[in-house]
């Protein structure tokens, strides 16, 4: 079958990044709803809307990183499927809830789900990609976020198009992930286990079975058995000088600097602003002098815009260009774009009782602020968006890797993210453009220089050769080369036969 149900493959667990999208933008609207707000006693502005979007982050923190566990013990493919059943309770609880607690655990169990899709997708996506398209394969999974904030938002605006009177403005947008989180519930378990996994859990004629499925075209079985030998003698020289558990990663001097790059990208992420944006971008189209339908209009086509860059970038540029290049122009661009924002909200008048003033410089100044919020999302879809998935996904060794993941995507991803989800309302409201400056500041003194200067280029290497880039193969314990003079069949053998005495002497 090869590519084309390679990349059938990435397309169908993404649907778990759709959710991780869909619910993450679906409260944009769900908040700017006049019925939502009078119903809950509330105001866009109020600490319990933050609540409502840190609960969702904090769930979040909790799945990513349970799926550490889940992932090891139970596969990728299972830890996919529980994270599919929690989001369909999340969704009943929300569209149904009767009060602001049920709300509440709503999100929580969203979060929960999302938490555990959002590092269990790229993993088991990266583990099943070749390495000359693993790029795109994994970089499909931020192109469904996208996709889920797209349909999130114009289903947000039919809905708003609703009576002032009816609930369908707000429980209809909540129902609706109902439908993707039961088609990948259902569906997952009809796609093969991570071939890498199979090999990890001793289960080598399936995982040959796998790579075959995936990468066979008729002409490559002699690199498909050679993926296979170097899988096999990586993870099980790994195994031989390793043990499993969430110390280790934190002790291997090598596997502790490839964890904090992954928790590192996912921090940087955080601090271009860009989920602030997502959450709040209402907020920041106020200030603009942007309200109502028409806010609602502007966002919908804001959440177009990253998607359809991130698509081009990475189906024709990124396993091109590789990881640091965009990763660097990105950080500038993302901070031009922020110091322009920030710029413009400060030109714009308002009255004493802050509403922008109907000039015709205000107008310009809107649209400008409007073409700078559109400017960041289109640089992260061409740099941080897909790769921040991708290089996490590279450079964890494979027995940190579902645990390394979870702890850079629990804590890196969600754990910042709980905090702008929380103070971003109160910031937005306290320190109106200068808050644009928290981000710039941390992008040229924290996220440039360290990418720079730390990051690795990953591209194109397969995952078992990323320990080259960071050291020694498997710790030290075999060549460079696993195909020469036949080290690939006498390394294995050795690595079995030393778990052999080692297990031995336990006993």
């Amino acid at each position: 079958m090869g590519k084309a149900f390679n990349v059938s493959l990435a397309i169908f667990a993404a649907a778990g990044s759709f959710l991780f999208g869909y619910d993450a933008g679906v409260m944009t609207d769900v908040i700017a709803s006049p019925h939502f707000l009078k119903y809950f006693n509330t105001d866009q502005e109020s600490p319990i809307i933050g609540a409502i979007n840190s609960t969702f982050n904090g769930g979040a923190v909790f799945g990513a990183l349970m799926g550490g566990l889940t992932m090891d013990r139970f596969g990728r493919r299972m830890t996919i499927l529980i994270g599919g059943l929690i989001c369909c309770v999340g969704a009943i609880l929300q569209s149904a809830a009767a009060h602001l607690a049920m709300i509440l655990v709503g999100r929580i169990f969203a979060g929960w789900a999302v938490g555990l899709l959002s590092m269990a997708v790229p993993v088991y996506q990266s583990e099943c990609a070749h390495p000359k398209i693993r790029g795109m394969i994994v970089g499909i999974a931020q192109q469904m976020i996208g996709v889920g904030f797209i349909v999130s938002t114009w289903i947000g605006y039919g809905c708003a198009q609703a009576p002032p009177t009816s609930s369908i403005q707000w429980r209809f947008p909540l129902a609706f992930q109902l439908i993707p989180a039961g088609m990948l519930s259902l569906g997952i378990m009809f796609f093969p286990e991570s071939p890498r996994h199979l090999m990890e859990t001793d289960r080598e004629e399936e995982a040959m079975r796998v790579l075959q499925k995936l990468h066979a075209d008729g002409t490559n079985e002699e690199w498909i058995q050679r993926e296979f030998h170097e899988i096999k003698t990586t993870i099980a020289a790994e195994k031989a000088v390793s043990v499993p558990g969430w110390r280790i990663m934190f002790t291997v001097p090598q596997w502790r600097t490839r964890l904090m790059h992954g928790v590192a990208v996912q921090v940087f992420t955080q601090f271009t602003g860009i989920n602030v944006i997502g959450y709040y971008q209402n907020s920041m189209y106020k200030g603009l002098g942007i309200t109502g339908n028409r806010a609602l209009l502007v966002s919908g086509i804001y959440n177009c815009v990253g998607p359809l860059a991130n698509l081009i970038f990475i189906v024709f540029i990124l396993d091109r260009v590789g990881r640091r290049k965009p990763l660097l122009w990105g950080t500038i661009g993302i901070t031009l774009a922020l110091i322009c924002e920030a710029i413009v909200n400060s030109q714009i008048t308002q009255d004493a009782k802050g509403n922008n003033l109907p000039t015709s410089k205000n107008n310009s100044l809107s649209i400008a602020g409007v073409f700078f919020l559109f400017s960041v999302s289109v640089i992260f879809s061409l740099s941080f968006g897909p790769i921040s998935w991708v290089y996490m996904s590279e450079v964890m060794p494979m027995q940190i890797r579902a645990r390394g993941n979870a702890f850079a995507t629990g804590i890196g991803n969600w754990l910042v993210s709980t905090f702008w989800a929380q103070v971003s309302p109160t910031a937005l409201k306290e320190l109106h453009w200068k808050f644009y400056f928290l981000f710039v500041a941390w992008n040229l003194v924290v996220t440039f220089p360290i990418i720079y200067f730390f990051f690795k280029e990953t591209n194109q290497v397969s995952l078992e050769d990323i320990d080259l880039l960071f050291g020694e193969r498997a710790l030290g314990t075999l060549p460079d080369d696993l195909h020469k003079d036949g080290v690939v069949v006498h390394a294995a053998a050795e690595e079995v036969e030393t778990r052999h005495e080692v297990e031995g002497k336990r006993a």
